[in-house]
């Protein structure tokens, strides 16, 4: 093993599960999982695949009809989901792995397409995100509609829609869930002020739009228990249009309540990487939020974005988290713990198969053992 690394081969543990090392796989949108959102025997194979990794966390998963926004996206709201996801978990689980669902709920980045009646996307305001597009189901690029923005007495049922996929994510075998509250999904909206105009209790101060995550995350904890849970958050993160006018007070607001919860652990973006995967390049004159944040939260920290097999090692070393997520590499090279630690060269990527299709890009990656 090369010395410069061998922090990202100490063992941890996250929560209720104990980790071998500290090389998570990132979630990774696909766009391959079958009529109704329901993942397919290739999912099985292509989580199966990446098995090795510390931790794999699923592809973002919407809790309802209402918060999907991406063409063939899985859910964990149906029945038929609930089946396709278990022989998922069965698959990896056959192969010695661990692996969470990513739970989602698209707000205003979803589309009229997606509603069998044809209801727009809903939101915490009627605000449109002035940067970006919408996919449609037919894999189209149109712009973002106007959101409808929720009555407050909706929200009881957003709320209990995360936490009924999250009991169908143990139904299904899952080992935990990660609540996506990050790159400008419903519950981001509610957090950030450009996104959230509302001048109710959950609008206004930063306890107001915390709020929404937070009765999410005692509900599914009350549900499932705090050790299975983890949240996701995008600091200074601008995809999707977001962006706060005080990032460092909002979210440290957030982390501290989160900390005082117990969940399992905080996954926090860093915003050098926060076009999610869109391109190849990085930002460096951003804030760290690892560095920044990670002193508020008592449990582990998952850092993920631009990192190499080095600076992961280095950012444990330091202190600034616990463990690296990594998502185009893991894409590529479904044994990628096995190829840091011996040195082996990576496949590269080809970002024209990330989504949509079947094998190509998917499951036809080499391992060492197979190459």
């Amino acid at each position: 093993m090369l010395m410069s690394i061998e922090n990202l081969y100490a063992p941890l543990r996250l929560g209720s599960l104990q980790l071998p090392h500290r090389i998570v796989m990132a979630p990774l949108t696909r766009m391959r999982s079958a009529a109704g959102g329901v993942p397919t025997g290739l999912s099985a194979e292509y989580y199966a695949q990446r098995a090795s990794a510390a931790l794999i966390i699923t592809e973002a998963t919407g809790v309802s009809v209402q918060g999907m926004g991406y063409p063939n996206m899985p859910g964990l709201y149906s029945a038929e989901q609930v089946a396709g996801w278990y022989a998922v978990t069965k698959a990896v689980h056959a192969q010695g792995g661990r692996i969470i669902a990513q739970i989602v709920h698209g707000g205003r980045t979803s589309h009229s397409s997606y509603s069998p009646e044809g209801a727009l996307p809903v939101a915490p305001s009627a605000l449109a995100p002035v940067d970006g597009q919408a996919f449609t189901p037919e894999f189209s690029l149109v712009p973002f509609e106007i959101p409808r923005a929720l009555d407050i007495d909706e929200l009881p049922g957003i709320v209990n829609d995360f936490r009924q996929s999250a009991e169908n994510a143990m139904a299904a075998g899952f080992d935990g869930v990660e609540i996506h509250s990050a790159n400008g999904y419903l519950l981001d909206q509610f957090l950030q002020d450009n996104s959230n105009l509302r001048e109710d209790a959950y609008g206004g101060s930063i306890a107001g739009r915390a709020r929404l995550l937070l009765n999410v995350v005692d509900a599914i904890a009350h549900t499932i228990g705090a050790d299975k849970v983890g949240v996701r958050l995008s600091p200074s993160g601008n995809f999707n249009d977001m962006k706060e006018s005080n990032p460092t007070d909002l979210f440290s607001y957030v982390i501290q309540a989160l900390s005082e919860r117990g969940i399992a652990y905080l996954h926090l973006i860093e915003p050098r990487a926060s076009s999610v995967g869109l391109g190849d390049d990085l930002s460096f004159d951003v804030a760290n939020n690892a560095r920044l944040f990670r002193r508020l939260f008592k449990g582990p920290v998952i850092s993920a974005g631009g990192y190499t097999a080095q600076s992961g090692s280095e950012a444990i070393a330091a202190g600034d988290a616990d463990a690296i997520a990594y998502g185009r590499m893991f894409i590529a090279n479904p044994d990628l713990a096995a190829r840091f630690k011996s040195g082996a060269e990576l496949n590269a990527y080809d970002r024209n198969t990330f989504y949509g299709g079947a094998e190509l890009g998917y499951t036809d990656y080499p391992t060492l053992a197979s190459a």
